[in-house]
Formats: C-alpha cells, structure tokens, sequence
C-alpha cells in the first residue's frame, strides 16, 4: 500500500487502516481516494481479515477534500469534473459495502469528507474534545457524494441541524446526532476501539457479510441513481461562481462576499 494509507494486520485479522498524510490533516487527495478504494476492495476480499479499523494519521481523522484538488476542478471540462466527483463517490460507496466490519476511531477534527468517511463506517468511536462539521457550504460547495452517507447515518431531522450552516459542533453533539457512537477521553480510545473489535472475532465472517448486506438493503438505497445524483450535485457546485469565490477566498485567508461584514 502507498505511503498515504498505511495497513497494519494482526495475528487475529484486524486491520488498521491508516490515512497518512498528517501534514494535511489527512485531506483527500485523488491518490489517497484511489488508495482508499483499492483498500476497500483488497481487504473485502482477504478471507483471513475480519475486521477493518479505519484510523488518522497525526492531529486530526480527515479535514475533509483537498481543496487543492478541488480547485483542479475548476479549471477542468465536464467530463474530467465528472470524472473527479466519481472517484469521491466510488470511494465513499466502496467502503460502505466492503462486507467486513469497519469501525471508524475518530480523533482531533473530521470536517466535510472527513464526516462522510466517519458516516460509512459501521460504528464511529470518538475523542471528547474532537470537532466536528459539514463545512461545504462555507466554500460555496454542498455536501454532496457524502450527502446519503450523513442522510442514512444521521437521518434527515438531525442532518438539517448541521447540513446546511457549516457551524462546527463537539463530540458531545455528534453523539447525539447519532454520528458518533461513544464518546470517550482520548487516553481509552484505543480501548474502546478494542472493545468493539472483539466480538468480532467470536462470529461467523461470512454471516457478518451477509447481514452487513441485509441491514444496507432495509435501509435508504445509495445505489448508482443516487451516486450519480449526487456527483452531478457536485460538478454543478464547482462550476459555480460561489465555490471559485470560495476556494479563492481560502486560500488568500480573506473572507467571501456572503460573509456578513
């Protein structure tokens, strides 16, 4: 694996996968998301793995996409943003149906992105202290690939709290949005993830594959009419005038016109 997700595998088949890339408080890059959904394929498919720890590098779980690589879309043409929103959306769709157990241990801030990766996880654990939001609209942009992760996470009550201002919230709510299952002290993060590692490894992988399966088909469909409306949502955004305005604006740390003065 690349040196932007690392893969650790014990003796017992839990793997921890790691977004490496601290130094941009694990933001996602196209080679990171290409990385991701080989992982989601590679390990899905490893009959000696049981469980998948999906973890963060450094200070933070996941800032969210790389505006870097978002800004790359503005100069592109229809068939090249198609092409970028669907590796998001890919991305994001392969581990949500990878059939093993992915538990998400959450630290320090997870932002935009970073909550879509936290909503396709089976069960998000988190540090008191962590941050937290769906900062997309701040930028001009929505939050759009991720939307029917949060949507089915979240559900659409709860979700119109915090979909739509961008307003950064603390663990203690995110628990209480159902996007977070514990909240701990970050000292008994690592005992907690074990915790819901092990009883993991006393059943039967392949009929937690199968009910993983199940529960997806109960719940609301994410399939590929869903997926497209949601890439198309995206490419529209970053064709707008307000996302340039607002990617500009972050990277010369002045504030958009929709800011009040």
């Amino acid at each position: 694996m690349s040196d932007i997700l690392t893969i650790e595998t014990d003796s017992r088949g839990v793997a921890v996968m790691t977004l490496n890339r601290a130094d941009r408080h694990n933001a996602l890059s196209s080679d990171l998301m290409d990385a991701l959904t080989q992982a989601a394929a590679d390990l899905g498919a490893d009959p000696s793995v049981r469980v998948v720890v999906l973890a963060g590098a450094g200070e933070s779980f996941c800032a969210g996409g790389d505006l870097r690589w978002m800004a790359q879309q503005f100069e592109a043409g229809p068939d090249q943003r198609d092409a970028a929103a669907r590796k998001l959306a890919n991305m994001l769709y392969a581990l949500n149906t990878m059939p093993k157990p992915l538990i998400g241990r959450v630290h320090g801030q997870a932002f935009g992105g970073g909550v879509g990766m936290m909503c396709v996880c089976d069960i998000a654990i988190g540090v008191e202290g962590a941050k937290f939001g769906l900062t997309e609209t701040k930028l001009g942009l929505i939050p759009a690939t991720i939307g029917p992760y949060v949507m089915a996470r979240m559900g659409e009550a709860r979700a119109r709290r915090v979909f739509m201002s961008a307003r950064l919230f603390d663990a203690a709510e995110a628990r209480e949005l159902d996007l977070l299952a514990r909240v701990v002290p970050a000292e008994e993060l690592d005992a907690a993830i074990e915790a819901e590692v092990r009883p993991y490894l006393s059943v039967a992988p392949g009929a937690v594959a199968a009910a993983k399966a199940q529960l997806r088909g109960l719940g609301m469909p994410i399939d590929s009419t869903v997926i497209d409306r949601s890439v198309a949502q995206l490419t529209e955004r970053w064709a707008s005038a307000e996302a340039q305005e607002g990617i500009k604006a972050f990277f010369d740390r002045s504030k958009p016109s929709w800011v009040s003065k």
